[in-house]
């Protein structure tokens, strides 16, 4: 049985290029930084997690909730073939629960910040908001998408952003938590317009304060789908 089952949807993906001398502390062991057409990204993630149940039972108000996350990208190479995954700077949610059981059991980053959001489907076009408090200050991912979704396109940018399939969290200089995501392939809905406000340097520190003076690599909102998370694994070099 799968560790959790859930949806996620509504993906507001926002992604960055650069340096990845910043991100090598983070890589965990027996990874690698992964690359698209040379250039090393960060993305800012808005979405919503959906219908959660974990080991197949839900947790009473506990299933439906928003999440932002910072992450980058790494591969590891296993049994003759590469494994492509994220790594997760920080992760957002207002469920003091679910920040519990995902530091706990697999070594993430979460916090708990009071969130909310609008999603809005107009006659021409969509809307999609994600808000965190930080302090007495609102956060937000704000964009604005055409109304019909399309495919994500073999070889562009979007399926690199999208198509990592498993999770790496460093444990110690030798020690790596490895789980798997299942999803299928998502379709996209094209960004229009975007009207975010992060305060990188207030959510993430000083290291990560840089971000606000980058202009976006990209801007895409993933449509999402089921999801399961699987049991995790040790990696011990």
């Amino acid at each position: 049985m799968s560790f959790l089952t859930a949806e996620w949807n509504n993906l507001a993906m926002i992604n960055y290029v650069i340096d990845p001398k910043i991100l090598e502390k983070y890589v965990p062991a027996g990874t690698e930084l992964d690359f698209f057409e040379g250039k090393c990204y960060v993305s800012f993630i808005g979405f919503m997690f959906e219908n959660v149940r974990v080991f197949g039972l839900k947790i009473p108000f506990h299933s439906d909730f928003e999440e932002v996350n910072l992450r980058f990208y790494v591969r590891r190479f296993e049994n003759g073939a590469w494994k492509r995954g994220a790594v997760f700077i920080s992760e957002i949610v207002p469920k003091f629960a679910v920040s519990f059981i995902a530091n706990t059991f697999y070594n993430e980053h979460y916090r708990t910040k009071l969130m909310k959001h609008q999603i809005k489907a107009q006659d021409n076009f969509r809307e999609f908001s994600y808000e965190w408090k930080m302090g007495s200050h609102w956060n937000r991912i704000h964009v604005e998408t055409e109304k019909n979704s399309i495919e994500i396109e073999p070889g562009s940018e979007a399926e690199f952003i999208t198509e990592h399939y498993y999770g790496y969290n460093r444990v110690s200089d030798r020690k790596t938590i490895e789980y798997e995501v299942k999803h299928p392939r998502w379709r996209q809905y094209k960004v229009t317009a975007n009207y975010s406000k992060i305060d990188f340097e207030a959510v993430y520190g000083k290291e990560f304060a840089f971000i606000k003076d980058l202009k976006p690599a990209s801007i895409f909102l993933a449509v999402g789908s089921k999801i399961t998370i699987e049991e995790k694994k040790e990696i011990k070099l």
